[in-house]
């Protein structure tokens, strides 16, 4: 369960930084290359924050 949260919630800030890049200001991809960044650190080290607080939230895998 807690894979399919990350990747939802990566998923969907990709793609609203994306639309507010193309709505608002350029500047909102820095948002999007932030989110891919942490998508490769967590690959590479097997941590990420977010399963840390999905954990402590109660949420199982």
């Amino acid at each position: 369960m807690k894979n399919r949260i990350v990747r939802g919630v990566a998923g969907t800030f990709v793609l609203v930084s994306v639309i507010l890049a193309i709505y608002v200001h350029i500047n909102w991809l820095w948002f999007t290359a932030f989110v891919g960044l942490n998508l490769l650190q967590s690959s590479l080290t097997k941590w990420c924050l977010l399963e840390d607080i999905l954990t402590k939230l109660g949420v199982k895998n």
